[in-house]
This record gives structure tokens, sequence and C-alpha cells, in this order.
């Protein structure tokens, strides 16, 4: 920061900034980001390791534990995640929680659970497609079907089940967006799909289901996970499955390498 930077005050995001320098100085190890955390700021480069020990002399880089983050167990499971890795959870489980007083098959109460999975503990973009890839090893395969394809059947109604287009998506995204071919492709290969109507149900199940004063809990699904989702043994991110380090990524996401 320059003199004249120095002499008036600080911005919010100078402030963050500099307290977000002070607390990485603070750390016994070097904290990292990863190329895409740094897009999502609007930065493409990235500090290679000598760069970042210049910085930070005499520390290692961090290949464990981020101390800032609550500690996971050794042997992590899908509730672990829930409670100490995932963004709020709140609407995932009103969305299981209206399916399930809804008397909808497990199943389909397990693919509401999930269906967002992907942004509370990834990324939004085309978060259907990475929470169906995160899930895919561990439930049955029209559950990951489901929540893969209900990013695109939200953008479409279907007067059948009572579900019109989202008012909240004209407020999000104005009245004139039009998805992308691939999500329009999407939804007519899903149409006649024979899981369709449980992608469908996440839908429904979905819009209505933003009531910041609903009382919810992830131990009132245990029993439904327990009969419909794989935990490993070996631990949740832990095993050898084709999505596993997805799962370590969010258990240790400043890793180095």
């Amino acid at each position: 920061m320059g003199p004249l930077a120095a002499a008036r005050p600080m911005t919010m995001d100078e402030r963050a900034d500099a307290l977000e320098e002070q607390m990485e100085r603070e750390l016994e190890r070097i904290i990292t980001k990863s190329v895409l955390f740094n897009l999502a700021d609007g930065k493409v480069e990235m500090e290679g390791g000598a760069a970042l020990q210049a910085k930070h002399p005499g520390k290692l880089m961090l290949m464990g534990e981020d101390p800032r983050l609550p500690k996971m167990p050794d042997k992590p499971t899908l509730l672990d995640y829930f409670r100490y890795r995932f963004a709020s959870t709140n609407h995932l489980l009103q969305s299981a929680t209206h399916a399930l007083k809804a008397g909808l098959d497990e199943k389909v109460v397990l693919a509401c659970l999930l269906h967002d999975v992907g942004v509370v503990g990834f990324i939004r973009a085309d978060h259907g497609y990475w929470g169906a890839q995160l899930i895919e090893p561990y439930v049955d395969e029209e559950v990951s079907w489901a929540v893969r394809v209900h990013q695109a059947l939200r953008f479409f109604p279907d007067e059948s089940v009572g579900y019109p287009y989202p008012d909240l998506y004209v407020k999000y995204f104005g009245a004139d967006y039009e998805p992308e071919p691939y999500i329009k492709a999407e939804y007519e290969r899903a149409r006649n799909h024979k899981w369709y109507m449980t992608a469908r149900m996440i839908c429904v199940n979905d819009i209505y289901s933003f009531d910041p004063n609903a009382k919810v809990n992830i131990d009132d699904f245990t029993d439904i996970i327990g009969r419909h989702f794989k935990q490993p043994k070996e631990g949740l991110g832990l095993d050898s499955s084709p999505s596993a380090h997805m799962w370590r990524t969010m258990m240790w996401p400043t890793r180095f390498l």
C-alpha cells in the first residue's frame, strides 16, 4: 500500500485483505489459494512456491488441515461434511423436509437433501453436474442422475406437477434470460427419461424451501442417509472412489498440492 493510500481511511476490502495478511503471518504454515479461487476474485495470476516463501521466510507450505477450519474426524462421514464443511445447509434440509412430509420415496428425499451439495460444498457454476459427480459412487444411480439434471429442469415449467418458472429467477437473471444450449439439450433428453419425475420432484420441493425461520436438523435424516448413502469404511474422501479427491478438496481446501 503506497503513502497516499496510507493517508486515507482503508476501504472494507483493504481492511479485509490486511486482516487476512496478518492472520497468514501468524500461521505456522503458508496458506495458498487455487487458481479458481483467484479467478472468482477477478485475478488471473497465481504466486509460485518460491515467491510465497520469500514473502513468508522460514515457513513451509501447508500440506494438511487448515487450522482456521473446524477439524474433521479421522474417518469423516457425510454428516460430518454437513456439520463442518458445507456452507448454510438450511435450504437443503428444508427441501428434504418438504419431500419427506409429502410422503415421497426415500430416494427422492435423499436427492432433495443433496441436490445443491455442489453449491454448499464446492462451486455454484454447473452445480448439478458437480454435485452428481460428488455423490455418484455412494448413491443409487437414480439419485445422482436426478441431482445432475435438476440443474436443467428448474428452468422449464411443468404444469402437470404445479411447477411454474420461478419468479426468483426473473429477479436474479432478468425476464429475458435464456438458458445455454447445453441446458436446453439436457432438458430435452430428460423429458422422456424413466427417472424424469425424480428430478422434477427436486424442483417442486426446491423452490418453496426458502424459510429462514424454519427449524430443521440434519439428524432428522440420519436413518435415510444410513439406508441410501454408501459410507466408505475408510472415511468419505479417504477411500478410492472416482470422486474421493473432490471430498478431500473440501476437507483440505488450502493444501499447496
